[in-house]
């Protein structure tokens, strides 16, 4: 284990860290599928695979 991933870990036992850091990852998830949505539509991708990402993504968001 390197020393960053050791610095990594014991920042994850703070409470206030790990709630900042799983945050934040949530926001760059949801960021990237919404690009990745738009970019699918500009293909003009069919109706039933953009309902698809969608609904991806909404489970998601509700995280289920």
């Amino acid at each position: 284990m390197n020393i960053a991933e050791k610095y990594f870990k014991e920042q994850m036992k703070s409470e206030e860290f790990r709630r900042a850091y799983l945050e934040e990852k949530t926001k760059l998830d949801i960021e990237y599928r919404l690009e990745e949505l738009k970019r699918d539509i500009r293909k003009r991708k069919s109706t039933g695979e953009l309902i698809e990402k969608v609904e991806d993504l909404e489970k998601f968001v509700m995280g289920g």
